[in-house]
């Protein structure tokens, strides 16, 4: 049912197709898992069809290594009319090691928005209201993260007339 699924996680297991030359889990796989988990928890949030329009504040802050188990976990923190803002958090933990606590790789915010179809118009999603601190600081942080993106394709736009501005 729409508008009641909020978090979400989706667990992978690091595998040696998933590397970069250096050995650690390249960027675009974990950018990778994020798109896959954000797509569901949208869809689970909007009961739509939904496409990704935005990520930003990517941060990589530790390496992910083979054979870890990975969760992505994605909160939603931000609706618009026909958006939805998530916070996105990247862990990894040795499975082999007795209760090892995750540590957090990689986190940024996803935006969403939801289609009448596939091809079709963007049609409005149910609305999240922040019930506590912690939400409404969620909230204002996934709405900073996407001004400080616009801002930066602003800044783009007028240095590169090919970049659609």
């Amino acid at each position: 049912m729409s508008g009641r699924q909020r978090q979400l996680r989706m667990r992978f297991l690091a595998e040696p197709s998933d590397v970069n030359f250096g050995g650690k889990v390249h960027g675009g796989m974990v950018m990778k898992w994020i798109d896959q988990a954000g797509y569901a928890a949208a869809v689970g949030w909007s009961g739509q069809y939904s496409v990704t329009v935005a990520v930003g504040g990517f941060r990589f802050v530790a390496p992910i290594r083979i054979g870890d188990l990975v969760t992505v976990e994605v909160t939603l923190v931000y609706t618009g009319t026909t958006s939805m803002h998530f916070a996105v958090d990247v862990r990894a933990r040795d499975p082999r090691a007795d209760q090892a606590e995750a540590r957090l790789c990689t986190h940024c915010v996803i935006v969403f928005v939801a289609l009448a179809s596939p091809e079709g118009p963007p049609v409005p999603v149910p609305p999240w209201q922040p019930a506590t601190e912690e939400d409404r600081r969620l909230a204002e942080y996934a709405q900073q993260v996407m001004a400080l993106a616009r801002n930066a394709e602003q800044a783009i736009a007028r240095y590169r007339p090919d970049a659609g501005g």
